[in-house]
């Protein structure tokens, strides 16, 4: 291939990143749900190319990504490619990433990474890597790029010193911080109900500005030394009643308590949906049971639905404004 056929081939590549999702015929609801709010669809398949430059840990459904340097149908367009452009890692490593979408055998896999491998300029160091690449094979198609995994930082969370059986997943937490916040990682988010601070944990290690508000004095407390067990300001959660929050917030996560797990009445539970309006100007409600009647008698106006399975209980994620 000469030069000007390899520029001419690079330069129609539409989509900058290409992303493998991964999530359990159980997690599909929730993890395609999570995915129209960071990519803006729902994927057809369990991969994504966008323009949209996503850090790979920041779901827990990101299993790789590959910042796309160069896509062909052959290997051999790759590895010319890499010299034209004289691409050149110090410490670098190439892997090749599995798929389920026309894969090719080992044989093809290693000599796929020996040749680009080759043609790099620097030194690699397959132990050590400073840089991570990869290649990888959807249907007829070779793509190559810089390659990130998912680093799974936020199981972590699962030491936390206390714990609930009824809590919410740290898949699901996660989930439901980016289902809210969308792109804007500046939003400014309350978890009025925030339980042993799953939610509140989660928003923290995406970097969200977020509190957490718990009535009972012994779950707070407890929510309090999960926090600061992972370095964070237990200050961040508070014992209290939300309905004495005078602050306006962009993003309330309520996780509203039922009656199967937490003793409270139905007109308990309309008093918080009111008081998340008033706090909030979009709610993310997490319920039992189906509640858009409530929440539309309270003049919200009902967005997005999904639900998500834990324990053989269903939960409805309702997206409000």
């Amino acid at each position: 291939m000469n030069n000007a056929m390899v520029k001419s081939e690079c330069e129609n590549i539409p989509e900058q990143y290409f992303y493998f999702i991964n999530c359990s015929d159980m997690e599909k609801d929730l993890c395609d749900m999570e995915m129209k709010y960071i990519f803006g669809h729902i994927p057809n398949e369990k991969y994504i190319f966008t323009k949209l430059n996503i850090e790979a840990s920041r779901s827990a459904f990101i299993k790789h990504k590959i910042s796309i340097i160069y896509s062909s149908d052959n290997i051999k367009s790759i590895v010319d490619y890499i010299e034209y452009k004289k691409l050149a890692y110090n410490d670098f490593k190439v892997n090749y990433i599995k798929s389920d979408h026309g894969d090719i055998d080992y044989n093809k896999r290693l000599d796929a990474m020996k040749n680009i491998g080759f043609v790099i300029k620097g030194y690699p160091d397959i132990h050590n890597p400073k840089i991570n690449l990869a290649i990888t094979k959807i249907n007829n198609r070779y793509i190559f790029g810089e390659y990130e995994k998912n680093d799974l930082s936020w199981q972590r969370f699962d030491k936390m010193p206390h714990s609930y059986s009824n809590g919410l997943s740290l898949k699901m937490a996660r989930a439901i911080i980016n289902i809210a916040v969308e792109h804007n990682l500046d939003s400014k988010v309350v978890d009025p109900c925030c339980g042993i601070g799953t939610i509140v944990l989660e928003g923290l290690d995406l970097g969200i500005d977020i509190i957490g508000l718990e009535i009972s004095k012994q779950i707070a407390h407890n929510a309090r030394n999960n926090i600061e067990f992972f370095g964070y300001d237990r200050d961040i959660i508070q014992c209290g009643d939300m309905h004495n929050i005078k602050e306006k917030y962009d993003i309330a996560i309520v996780d509203i308590p039922y009656g199967i797990f937490s003793p409270i009445t139905y007109e308990e539970q309309l008093e918080i949906i009111k008081t998340s309006r008033k706090i909030a100007d979009k709610v993310i409600l997490i319920s039992f049971e189906d509640m858009d009647k409530e929440l539309i008698d309270e003049e919200f106006k009902v967005i997005d639905k999904g639900t998500i399975v834990k324990n053989r209980f269903t939960r409805y994620i309702t997206i409000c404004n």
